[in-house]
């Protein structure tokens, strides 16, 4: 495996004149994180989840119908939602008539509306779970949510400015390249190779999982 400075110094010469740090995604502090409302990590997590398989520019456009639909995305509401209430929704051409996805989003509230009781708020939760187990958030996601199997949490948590990598096809050729895989990961075991190389890549470099990741994705093809 290669160290973080190869990877950044391999990117840096096939990225001559660019600048590199413009390319890297938002990470938000934990403070900052923590702040957000239950509504809006709803209101991602849904997103993210009707985004899934369309142009995310489809699914953006019609956003501000389904905030409206979905009562802004309070939480408490939408868990409250009876089977026919979720039913009518599938009347409404002004969202994307998904059945499994629109039925996804009283699940997730539900979850959110439990964990925000423990936590104070899914947000705080989220902030505060340590990014050098993030695959273990991802798995909580999709066991007690819906619809966030795949590469689905990560995406959300990304959206979102949680500090997390992506398994992206390129992410996952450059993993191969480095040793640390030899398939796309994942079993638990797998999964937590990966996690072990960003801790790695993480300590040597003091940079978030996020900009690794990225910085990885660059390496392949070169």
């Amino acid at each position: 495996m290669k160290s973080f400075t190869w990877i950044y110094e391999h990117v840096s010469a096939h990225k001559a004149g660019e600048d590199i740090e413009s390319l890297m995604p938002v990470v938000q502090p934990p403070k900052v994180l923590a702040g957000l409302a239950d509504d809006r990590v709803l209101s991602e997590m849904s997103r993210r989840i009707f985004r899934a398989g369309l142009k995310h520019s489809l699914v953006d456009a019609k956003w501000p119908a389904f905030e409206e639909a979905f009562w802004g995305f309070a939480p408490q509401k939408i868990a409250l939602m009876s089977d026919e209430q979720l039913e009518n929704m599938m009347q409404n051409d002004r969202i994307i008539r998904h059945w499994g996805k629109i039925k996804a989003v009283r699940t997730n509230a539900t979850m959110i509306v439990n964990y925000s009781e423990q936590h104070g708020s899914f947000a705080q939760m989220i902030a505060h779970w340590p990014t050098e187990d993030i695959v273990s958030l991802w798995a909580f996601l999709k066991k007690e949510g819906q619809q966030l199997g795949g590469r689905s949490a990560a995406y959300f948590l990304r959206q979102i400015g949680k500090d997390t990598f992506l398994l992206t096809d390129d992410v996952v050729a450059a993993l191969k390249a480095q040793g640390v895989i030899d398939k796309a990961p994942t079993a638990k075991r797998d999964l937590a190779l990966v996690q072990n190389a960003f801790n790695a890549w993480q300590q040597e470099s003091g940079r978030p999982l996020a900009h690794i990741s990225r910085l990885l994705s660059y390496t392949v093809g070169w």
